[in-house]
């Protein structure tokens, strides 16, 4: 597949919109220094190769009740494609799971988990995990404090490195919950 090339405009189009993603194409336009019309070409075909995937409002947890963040690792029966492909599946389902990764080492999986309390954490592995076919062991720590959390990709490392279109975007795959701001001026 051919690499995505991204000038130093596009990368600076991606950083601003990371840290504001309501700006109006106006007020981005002048952060970049481009006129509005070429800016917003530039964010449209962002958006159009799947570099932008969507535009989302970031929430405090604890300001919505759900205050308790875990990690929980996940270890399957068999590691084959199937087993696999049926725990992703299954654990996309749950709205409480907010993260999933499939990785290398002692656990197939990690996943973060989102709840209000002990509780609900129980009644989430009780009901859910453990009714998943094929899970094995789960392990699960709970986060004191949060200590870092960013969205924001570190562009200026991946200016340096080699850029791929991401494989939604080559699939033809549409990029969901768009632009949430309405029309860019």
């Amino acid at each position: 597949m051919p690499s995505a090339s991204l000038d130093r405009i596009d990368l600076n189009i991606l950083k601003e919109l990371q840290h504001n993603a309501r700006l109006s194409n106006v007020d981005l336009a002048k952060l970049v220094n481009l006129s509005p019309s070429p800016c917003l070409a530039r964010v449209r075909a962002l958006e159009s190769r799947g570099i932008i995937s969507r535009y989302v409002a970031l929430i405090d947890p604890a300001a919505v009740g759900l205050g308790l963040s875990v990690f929980i690792q996940v270890s399957l029966e068999r590691q084959a494609e199937k087993p696999l492909e049926q725990f992703q599946s299954a654990v996309s389902r749950f709205p409480e799971v907010v993260e999933c990764y499939l990785m290398t080492g002692d656990s197939d999986y990690l996943l973060r988990v989102v709840v209000p309390d002990v509780q609900a954490l129980e009644k989430f592995i009780l009901n859910g995990l453990t009714r998943i076919n094929g899970v094995a062991n789960i392990r699960s720590s709970f986060a004191l404090k949060q200590v870092k959390y960013d969205t924001a990709l570190p562009l200026a490392q991946a200016d340096q490195a080699p850029r791929r279109v991401p494989s939604s975007a080559r699939k033809g795959v549409k990029p969901s919950a768009r632009d949430h701001r309405g029309k860019r001026s």
